[in-house]
């Protein structure tokens, strides 16, 4: 059994109309696991109501008090924007806590049992940088994810791996000056936000950007995985390693211009699973609904074959 943690309270974030982060690609992602033949293979799980594990005081190991005290003020008041492209809700802060608890769950179950869990939250997290959310996103759930498992037993070294199609700067800014934690990023080059050069690695030689250029295949990923991400991470040897699974560097995508394929994700998911089994992926971007959908299914579908 996957266990894909998930709850209906994530459709709450609401965007406005024609914002590319929509609840409906959770609703697509939910629908397709629902009727895939191996549905009876999954485990679904409410995440952890915020208040009942220390959500802030996880939060606020990667943030800034003012900017968790504005997130909330803004919702509190109705609702209003972090910058023109992430819109804050009446319901953004709260449901932005419980995404960072489903994170959080995440790394407990992929710790204590040694396999792979799914994060199917909103909003997403990895553009999020200490001061300010920006780029869709509110809090840096990934690096959250990764500052919290440091802190379980027998975790030295975790690594992220950011396969969305836009560079995740926030989660690179939080953990670039942190020696246990490891950051890798294959993203569309140049793209929203701009960062994400080769010649960014970190203060420890812990970050591996690898910038890809527009219509990029699967066949370009390949040698990309082969030749610098896979050494890179073995060489790591990381206790956990978190995917930000961003799905939008599908050909279908409408915010960018790398030619992936859905069950190409399933490739990349069998590269990460050669490294380590305690995987947790979490969901980031990726906005037209069938190929977020099906590219999801890919992911999974590669975790369950292999626990076969």
């Amino acid at each position: 059994m996957l266990p894909v943690i998930y709850s209906d309270e994530f459709l709450l974030h609401e965007t406005g109309y024609f914002h590319p982060e929509r609840p409906e690609r959770l609703t697509a992602i939910k629908n397709a696991l629902l009727a895939c033949p191996w549905a009876d293979r999954l485990d679904w799980q409410k995440p952890t109501p915020a208040e009942k594990r220390s959500v802030l005081a996880e939060i606020e190991q990667v943030h800034s008090s003012r900017y968790i005290n504005a997130v909330r003020q803004i919702a509190n008041r109705g609702g209003g924007y972090l910058d023109a492209d992430t819109p804050v809700s009446p319901r953004s802060y709260e449901v932005a806590l419980l995404a960072v608890s489903a994170w959080l769950d995440g790394v407990d179950y992929v710790l204590k049992m040694g396999e792979p869990a799914f994060v199917l939250v909103r909003p997403p997290g990895h553009h999020a940088v200490r001061d300010r959310g920006m780029g869709f996103c509110l809090f840096s759930n990934a690096a959250i994810a990764a500052f919290y498992a440091l802190k379980q037993p027998n975790v030295k070294r975790v690594a992220i791996l950011d396969w969305d199609v836009h560079h995740g700067n926030g989660t690179q800014a939080i953990v670039e000056t942190h020696p246990n934690i490891a950051y890798c990023s294959l993203h569309e080059f140049p793209q929203y936000p701009g960062t994400g050069a080769a010649s960014e690695q970190g203060f420890y030689q812990n970050v591996l950007n690898v910038p890809l250029k527009s219509g990029s295949t699967i066949a370009i990923y390949k040698a990309a995985f082969e030749q610098q991400i896979m050494p890179f991470l073995t060489n790591f040897q990381p206790d956990l390693l978190i995917i930000s699974a961003g799905y939008d560097a599908n050909a279908d995508d409408p915010l960018a211009g790398i030619s992936l394929q859905p069950q190409d994700y399933g490739t990349l998911t069998t590269y990460c699973l050669q490294i380590t089994h305690r995987i947790l992926f979490g969901l980031e971007g990726g906005y037209d609904l069938n190929a977020l959908a099906q590219s999801v299914l890919a992911t999974i579908s590669a975790c369950i074959s292999v626990s076969c």
